[in-house]
């Protein structure tokens, strides 16, 4: 079985060949299987963003193999790429970046939409996908009528819509209270399990990292286990 995302050997360099040279990842490397959850810690500034962008085909590495779900993602065109980010790749960060004038159903097809599907068919699975996190009774309210977490959950089922392989998070719940956390993350977690996802979720809270299948640390540019 391919792993949902595979880094191999991954550099990246910012301001290469000046004084002011800042040598972020220097060889990290991790798989993750389907299905497997796994968590991510980093001190600001030692590149776990970086990292997210160069897993998630937002940014290119100097050096190294990136693959998802087995499919070359390095040294592709920008046609691949883009294709790669929408079918196979769901990005979930700190702040949900939903569209205001939106309702959550709304927000949840439009990546489907984007993809090609139908507003029927996108419209369902908007629909199964709130439902599963619990929102059944909020998929016509916009976002300003929904609570933090609500909004949180909200973004989940929008990286969810097109039906990824690898999930990235950044600090999906970095910005939510302790017990409201929990709650969105428990019902990411679930979703996850139950549709065999890859997950990398980066997080400074430590007791959601325990819930996980195992944690990583970014450290002088590599990855190793936590």
């Amino acid at each position: 079985m391919n792993d949902a995302l595979h880094l191999e050997g991954i550099e990246k360099t910012y301001n290469p060949g000046r004084p002011n040279a800042v040598h972020v990842l220097k060889g990290a490397s991790v798989a993750i299987a389907s299905g497997e959850v796994v968590g991510l810690l980093a001190p600001s500034g030692a590149g776990k963003s970086t990292l997210l962008h160069i897993a998630g085909l937002l940014e290119t590495a100097d050096r190294g193999q990136i693959r998802i779900g087995g499919q070359t993602a390095s040294g592709v065109s920008d046609r691949i790429r883009t294709g790669l980010r929408r079918d196979r790749i769901g990005f979930i960060y700190q702040f949900h970046h939903l569209l205001p004038e939106f309702s959550a159903l709304e927000n949840v097809m439009l990546p489907q939409l984007a993809a090609g599907q139908s507003r029927t068919a996108a419209a369902t699975r908007a629909e199964d996908l709130l439902t599963r996190v619990g929102l059944a009774d909020r998929i016509t309210h916009r976002p300003a009528e929904l609570s933090g977490g609500e909004q949180q959950r909200v973004a989940f089922c929008r990286a969810l819509a097109n039906a990824p392989s690898l999930l990235l998070a950044d600090e999906p719940t970095g910005n939510l209270d302790p017990e409201t956390s929990d709650t969105v993350f428990a019902a990411m977690l679930e979703v996850v399990r139950e549709t065999n996802l890859g997950a990398l979720i980066a997080t400074h809270n430590l007791a959601l990292g325990a819930r996980m299948d195992r944690v990583l640390r970014l450290e002088n540019g590599v990855l190793v286990s936590a």
